[in-house]
């Protein structure tokens, strides 16, 4: 199942980020003319859409701790996701990218995620460009800075920080929406 999903995630970014990687000796030269080179800061604002629950989820379990359903953070559960990145917060708003990786439930005693996320852009401006985040989301915060930790396409090299705010978030299904800030610093 964990094989079936992540072949299913890794076609939906061939499908959806068209960029090609750069054969080695362009990006070779690409890091040759780096010292010359002035950082960019690239500032994003957008929404991401966690959906559990429904016909057509956008995250889904992938693992658990058998003691995870006693436990009130669910620590031990362990999420793959390709969640819809869009301009607002409502599900039709336009679609910028997905955000793909997994998210796993860290806290024993408060609800803490561990996130490991690739930011995949699909517009024009950024199309086949990534941002990685990876690090802690203290979930119930109202706001959250997590690290970006690298970058690919135009923003090779990046560092940054996302902080995150819940805009919504239903209790029953786990299903929510979150906004994203997001300053990368790249070349």
């Amino acid at each position: 199942m964990v094989v079936a999903a992540l072949a299913l995630a890794v076609a939906t970014a061939v499908v959806l980020a068209r960029a090609e990687a750069d054969d080695p000796k362009k990006v070779n030269a690409w890091f040759n003319r780096l010292s010359h080179a002035k950082r960019k800061t690239t500032r994003l604002h957008f929404y991401f859409h966690d959906t559990l629950s429904g016909k057509n989820p956008t995250a889904v379990r992938v693992a658990e701790a058998a003691m995870s359903e006693k436990s009130p953070t669910l620590f031990g559960v362990v999420n793959m996701i390709d969640d819809p990145l869009t301009e607002g917060p409502e599900p039709e708003s336009p679609l910028i990218g997905r955000a793909q990786g997994f998210y796993g439930s860290v806290g024993l005693e408060s609800v803490a995620l561990h996130m490991n996320v690739n930011l995949v852009f699909t517009t024009p401006e950024y199309n086949g460009s990534t941002l990685s985040i990876l690090g802690r989301n203290p979930a119930l915060e109202t706001y959250r800075e997590m690290p970006i930790v690298g970058g690919t396409g135009i923003f090779r090299l990046a560092s940054g920080v996302a902080t995150a705010k819940t805009y919504f978030l239903n209790l029953t299904t786990g299903d929510a929406v979150v906004e994203y800030k997001v300053i990368a610093m790249h070349y």
